[in-house]
């Protein structure tokens, strides 16, 4: 993997503060990233669905156009 300089002397600095090293604030950094596309993704969904179900309360959409709720779980889990 490759970094910018100023990134590596940014981790340097951290790791002789808090006493860890670069690996473990490389890995924590990308599972934090990881976690919040995962939460972005998942309010995206969240709020499309939010909208879908507006468009039906106000007879925009059909009803029958909606998924089940397993369905919506099920995608929900795999996107």
């Amino acid at each position: 993997m490759r970094l910018p300089k100023y990134l590596i002397e940014e981790i340097d600095a951290f790791t002789e503060e808090y006493a860890v090293n670069r690996t473990d604030i490389i890995t924590e950094a990308v599972k934090s990233y990881i976690q919040e596309q995962k939460e972005k993704r998942f309010y995206e969904n969240f709020e499309k669905g939010v909208k879908e179900l507006k468009e039906i309360l106000d007879g925009k959409k059909d009803k029958f156009q909606l998924t089940t709720l397993d369905e919506l779980i099920d995608e929900l889990e795999h996107s």
